[in-house]
C-alpha cells in the first residue's frame, strides 16, 4: 500500500503532508530523514486503536509521483491489519460475524488479524478472499 506525499522546500529543511490522508503530515532536516519521518507517520496515522469508529481512505492510485509527489508503502503488517478493518467495516460486518464465517471459536482469534503482527495462514487468507474479495495481498504487500 503506497500513499501520496506532497513535499516542500523550507529554509531550514523539509516538511510533507499526505495528499489521501486530511492531517498526515511531518518534517525533516534533510529528505533523508523526511523519508523516514513520512513511513512512521503514515504508519501510525493508518494503526488507528482497535475501537476507532475513524476509516482511513485507501490510497489514490490516480496520483502520480512527480518532482514534488513521492510515494510511502505502509508497513506489511499494519497494511494487512488495516486491509481487514477496512473492508469489515466497508462490509457493515461485526468482528463476531467475520470470526464466525472464518470458523474461529472466540472474537478474540479474529482480533489478532485486525492487530498489526498478525501471520495468517494460506487457508486462512483463502477464506479471507471468499468473504472479501476485493481483498489483496499485493496491495497490503510493499
Amino acid at each position: 500500500m503506497k500513499y501520496h506525499f506532497k513535499v516542500h522546500k523550507e529554509k531550514n529543511g523539509f516538511w510533507a503532508e499526505c495528499l489521501e490522508l486530511k492531517g498526515c503530515f511531518t518534517q525533516g532536516g534533510s529528505m533523508e530523514e523526511l523519508n523516514q519521518m513520512m513511513r512512521e507517520a503514515l504508519n501510525l496515522y493508518i494503526a488507528e486503536p482497535e475501537h476507532s469508529t475513524r476509516l482511513a481512505n485507501l490510497p489514490d492510485d490516480s496520483i502520480r509521483k512527480s518532482k514534488h509527489i513521492v510515494e510511502v508503502s505502509v508497513d506489511s503488517e499494519i497494511a494487512f491489519s488495516f486491509l481487514m478493518r477496512y473492508y469489515r467495516i466497508q462490509h457493515g460486518m461485526t468482528q463476531y460475524q467475520v470470526a464466525k464465517k472464518l470458523g474461529f471459536d472466540n472474537i478474540n482469534s479474529y482480533q489478532r488479524l485486525e492487530r498489526k503482527k498478525c501471520n495468517p495462514s494460506l487457508k486462512m487468507l483463502s477464506k479471507i478472499k471468499e468473504i472479501f474479495p476485493e481483498f489483496s495481498l499485493d496491495f497490503a504487500v510493499v
